[in-house]
């Protein structure tokens, strides 16, 4: 019996189910024991963090083989099973999720008065759901778990958002994400009824006529593009961020936008590579739009969530640039820019929260002059305002530089435009810095003069780590995915 316990619970599945299995536990407690409540919901979250690790520790770097596989049969007919597993692709995106879940539930603790343990359930069961994205290899159990993260995402933002919009900007959010999907639904349809299966190792050996590719390549970028967003899909994103708690935007950033690219990772290139071949200068010029667009906006935002929320657009479009380059170094530096993005622009929403936590406004105009009254603010601030304009030595830099390197092989006028971005990126990212932390104090408007408290400089000094260890020591990361990366090159003959 015990035997059967420890492998259950020391694989991917019992990593799927601890965070379910903690709101369980938590919908069972009544809502007036409240300390109960948080402690359950932060153990639960930092247990599952400590988990993932495991997971990090244990894998083996030479094999481009989905590790720590299992199969549950799921339904007889079709051949449809739970069928799950990580390579050097997935594995980091797992760890991110659990890592940034803890955060979300320690920022609740102060900024969310109503309806506690609720909250508690809903970044659980997001959590689980994200983790079974990310695990998943069979297709059509991925679009379930794909479209299910809608559903919490949905309801954090309509009940916990900030302002009188949230319930418009969460079934913007809904719709927008739902509809691109249904493209990808119906085309999962079609592979089922012309292979009879939705395995991934089966699909992946499996070859599509040029038309069909191109067909199938279309509906699942219909899916993907929306969660990115790539132009002109993005409407909804400036929208749900504002609207959302600061847990909800860090969220948002951190990995729900990372759905998107992951998605065109693990199933359209490796599936469809003469369709990828083939719209690929469609891609970047997408990508370079979005890129120089989106900065240029971000540039005349007077809402320091927008300012964020667009300046996301901008780096997750350099993603793709990476992504669509088709080389080793461009898709590695692409996995590098999603986890970093993953960090330093949760981050960034974390101190937009900070501010709003005392002064209950987002709009830049009010602020000024905060380096004479929240001195440590500034400096945590101006780390992540750095991180964000790619400085060398933070995770960015690394990120950018190798998709730049990748992109310069397949298109050297793309990485030029793209490179413009980086010029945009530090421009809106100090002139955002200088008008919130320089200039003149305005007392008129700003009220509570207090720092950073302890609690909040503990919640930001996991992420500083993880931006200088990304950025000074990134052969760690590297080293995990690069096997999988040669190989998923290598089956789709890009070289």
């Amino acid at each position: 019996m015990l035997q059967f316990l420890a492998s259950f619970y020391f694989n991917l599945s019992g990593l799927i189910l601890c965070p379910l299995l903690g709101s369980i536990i938590l919908s069972v407690i009544p809502d007036s024991r409240i300390r109960l409540i948080r402690g359950i919901g932060l153990c639960t979250s930092l247990i599952t963090f400590l988990y993932s690790l495991f997971f990090w520790i244990q894998f083996d770097n030479s094999t481009a083989k989905f590790q720590f596989v299992e199969t549950i049969r799921w339904l007889p007919y079709p051949n449809i099973h739970f069928y799950i597993g990580i390579d050097g692709i997935s594995l980091f995106f797992v760890v991110l999720t659990t890592f940034l879940i803890p955060i979300c539930i320690l920022v609740g603790r102060s900024s969310i008065k109503n309806y506690k343990r609720e909250y508690m359930i809903a970044f659980l069961i997001c959590e689980s759901f994200m983790i079974a994205v990310f695990c998943m290899l069979d297709l059509l159990l991925f679009y379930v778990f794909f479209e299910s993260v809608l559903i919490p995402m949905f309801i954090i933002i309509g009940v916990w958002g900030s302002r009188q919009r949230k319930i418009q900007a969460a079934y913007q959010f809904f719709l927008y994400t739902l509809l691109g999907s249904v493209f990808m639904l119906l085309a999962i349809l079609f592979i089922l009824s012309q292979t009879g299966s939705t395995d991934l190792q089966i699909l992946l050996t499996t070859e599509f006529s040029e038309r069909r590719q191109i067909l199938l390549w279309i509906a699942f970028f219909a899916s993907f593009s929306v969660k990115v967003p790539m132009i002109p899909f993005h409407i909804w994103l400036p929208e749900a961020h504002v609207e959302a708690p600061t847990a909800g935007s860090v969220i948002l950033a951190g990995i729900l936008l990372k759905l998107g690219t992951y998605g065109f990772l693990r199933f359209s290139i490796p599936m469809f590579p003469e369709a990828t071949l083939y719209f690929t200068p469609f891609v970047y010029a997408l990508s370079v739009i979005a890129i120089i667009y989106t900065s240029l906006t971000t540039i005349r935002q007077i809402d320091l969530k927008k300012i964020i929320a667009y300046s996301s657009v901008a780096h997750m479009n350099f993603v793709t640039i990476g992504m669509f380059s088709l080389n080793i170094q461009g898709i590695e530096g692409s996995i590098l820019l999603m986890l970093s993005h993953g960090l330093v622009s949760s981050a960034l929403f974390l101190c937009v929260g900070a501010l709003y936590d005392r002064h209950k406004t987002r709009l830049v105009k009010y602020y000024g002059g905060l380096v004479s009254t929240m001195p440590m603010f500034s400096t945590i601030f101006l780390f992540f305002t750095l991180a964000n304009m790619s400085l060398p030595g933070t995770s960015s830099f690394i990120g950018e530089f190798l998709i730049l390197v990748g992109a310069f092989q397949r298109n050297s006028l793309v990485a030029t435009l793209a490179a413009l971005g980086m010029i945009l990126g530090a421009a809106y990212s100090l002139w955002l810095y200088n008008r919130v932390i320089f200039g003149n104090f305005k007392p008129k408007f700003l009220q509570k003069f207090s720092d950073l408290n302890r609690r909040e400089v503990l919640i930001f000094l996991p992420f500083v780590v993880g931006i200088i260890w990304m950025g000074v020591y990134p052969e760690v990361f590297l080293e995990c995915m690069h096997t999988s990366i040669g190989n998923l090159v290598q089956h789709g003959k890009f070289d």
